[in-house]
């Protein structure tokens, strides 16, 4: 059974910067479809930060654009997301997400993010 953890939340000030890993307990970043980020703030349902494709396509919420950066190192089964001029809004649980060619859907536990001065 493939696992994700996610790690790197924290408490941060309004303009200041964090990155979010997700490791998999197995190689499967060989083998995704689409690979992503998301985050569910208290009382709003989960919504989509960013995702990439197998071929590279990315795709990105408004609100994130231009400050979050998704990227992966597939040698270490590792995501990431680097977030940048972090804002009060972006304050959520973080949950990584991994879609493979298999048909199976993975989704980490969380990460608590809080922007707040």
């Amino acid at each position: 059974q493939v696992q994700l953890v996610e790690s790197g939340g924290a408490l941060v000030q309004p303009g200041g910067s964090l990155r979010l890993s997700c490791a998999a307990s197995g190689s499967i970043f060989n083998i995704y479809v689409i690979m992503g980020w998301y985050r569910q703030a208290p009382g709003k349902p989960r919504e989509l930060v960013t995702t990439i494709t197998r071929r590279g396509t990315t795709n990105n919420a408004d609100s994130v654009k231009g400050r979050f950066t998704i990227s992966s190192d597939n040698a270490k089964n590792t995501m990431y997301l680097q977030m940048n001029n972090l804002k009060p809004e972006d304050t959520a649980v973080y949950y990584c997400n991994v879609q493979l060619i298999t048909g199976q859907n993975y989704w980490g536990q969380g990460t608590q993010v809080t922007v707040s001065s």
